[in-house]
């Protein structure tokens, strides 16, 4: 266990578990997909194979449907505001806030949840993003990243219609987010 999360440490990313699963595969392409480099890395070696795959399937469907691909190599916070800004686009209904109680609540449903302790995240950001909501003796959420609140308002305004939420701590944040962003415009 102790290897296993000294080898994970290595591709921590401070801004959470998808950027640290990119860290992981990026490494797995630059150590030319070994699957030695996996075993020394607790990393399994079908998924990062699998993970090529599906990137190559994307790739070339982007490329017949003419979408340039390019790397922000040069610009690297634009680069990871650009891949964490097509997570939210994708799970904008599996985000949670971090209350002034010192718990999580997921936004609409209102559950009280704990981040996984599996989590690269090291601090307690305000707002995250999950991939999997998992119910043992508590309510965790797994694969977790910090995400900008405003995103998720421009991204996703008709489930973001804050008539339809609960007067809440959650909802006192957005709305004043909201008008920052509408009096900024």
């Amino acid at each position: 266990m102790k290897q296993a999360d000294i080898a994970k440490s290595k591709f921590a990313h401070p801004d959470g578990d998808h950027l640290t699963l990119l860290s992981a595969f990026e490494s797995f392409k630059y150590n030319n997909e070994s699957p030695d480099w996996c075993y020394k890395n607790f990393i399994n070696f079908r998924a990062m194979k699998s993970a090529g795959n599906i990137r190559a399937q994307l790739v070339s469907q982007m490329n017949g449907m003419g979408y340039k691909i390019e790397l922000c190599s040069k610009r690297p916070k634009e680069y990871i505001n650009r891949i964490k800004k097509s997570i939210v686009s994708a799970y904008f209904m599996q985000v949670a806030h971090l209350e002034r109680a010192g718990h999580y609540m997921t936004v609409k449903d209102n559950q009280i949840v704990q981040i996984h302790p599996s989590t690269a995240i090291e601090h307690k950001p305000e707002w995250v993003l999950y991939h999997e909501f998992v119910l043992t003796s508590k309510n965790f959420i797994r694969i977790v990243s910090e995400i900008n609140p405003k995103w998720m308002l421009k991204i996703a305004p008709d489930y973001f219609d804050l008539d339809e939420f609960k007067n809440n701590e959650i909802k006192k944040k957005l709305l004043k987010l909201q008008d920052k962003l509408t009096n900024s415009d």
